[in-house]
């Protein structure tokens, strides 16, 4: 065993996991959200909810293996990225108009709150325990719930109007229910294969970080960089996919709630099943 296949199988199985999730959990999940026309909000929550999948795999191993420090900086460093990425792919598709609506402002407000209570957990080295953690879970609901009224406030009846016309033009597909059926299996035999993927990546992660000394915040933050891949593409995805039908707006809202669910569910969430699963374990 040394360093540098250690650091091998780190990478390849990383990319693994963001293989699989590009390339078959977010289509899949994108084409099930769309066979039975659901908003471009809903589609978006569904993206943030997959693109979330390999923060959940590695901050999960990473805590039962022991290395609660490396899921913060996990978490921390793939909100932060997330965001970058946003802003990134919003003004390379000149759609920074649209972020003048009142909801989609306070949605980037609470996100910049998910990544200030990261930075607050990691300076304050707030003791990790089961009442942080529900804590985290009521946060997730407060979010949820301010998210939620915003949006419908500020801007369901825009959105109502749009689909209206969308579902003027839009076919049913026939069958529906095989359709959900099949994408429901495709999403278990993912799930299953990350599953296998994610437990390999937690012995690497033991490895490196107990027998060759490296800190955990080296090796979260670049879990961080590598969990977030998948946000990227959706973030594009999505914008591009609403502009060749001219609602760039709806793109913009799918991306900006794919970018807060994901970042809540990292933090709120995900970071929660670390801190648990750490505690039970250890």
């Amino acid at each position: 065993m040394s360093l540098l296949w250690e650091m091998v199988l780190f990478i390849l199985y990383s990319l693994i996991i963001v293989v699989i999730s590009k390339y078959i959990l977010v289509p899949v999940l994108r084409r099930l959200a769309e066979s039975i026309n659901l908003k471009a909000k809903t589609v978006g929550n569904l993206a943030g909810i997959a693109t979330s999948v390999p923060e959940l795999l590695s901050v999960s191993f990473a805590s039962v293996t022991g290395l609660i420090g490396t899921s913060i900086y996990n978490i921390l460093s793939s909100n932060v990225i997330n965001l970058i990425q946003y802003i990134v792919s919003v003004r390379i598709n000149n759609n920074g108009k649209v972020l003048r609506n009142r909801a989609l402002t306070i949605d980037l407000v609470l996100v910049v709150f998910t990544i200030l209570i990261s930075i607050g957990l990691v300076v304050t080295k707030l003791e990790v325990n089961a009442f942080v953690a529900f804590l985290l879970i009521g946060l997730f609901f407060l979010f949820y719930y301010i998210n939620h009224n915003t949006h419908k406030l500020y801007l369901e009846s825009e959105v109502n109007s749009e689909l209206a016309e969308i579902e003027e033009e839009a076919k049913w597909i026939r069958g529906k229910k095989k359709i959900i059926v099949k994408y429901s299996i495709y999403l278990l035999l993912t799930g299953i294969c990350l599953f296998i993927v994610g437990n390999a990546l937690s012995n690497t992660l033991e490895n490196l970080c107990v027998h060759f000394s490296i800190p955990q915040v080296i090796v979260g933050i670049a879990l961080g960089f590598i969990t977030s891949i998948p946000e990227l593409i959706t973030f594009f995805e999505s914008q591009k996919h609403h502009k060749l039908e001219s609602r760039e707006h709806l793109g913009v809202i799918e991306a900006t709630n794919n970018l807060l669910t994901s970042n809540a569910l990292n933090l709120f969430i995900i970071q929660s099943i670390g801190i648990l699963l750490y505690q039970i374990v250890h």
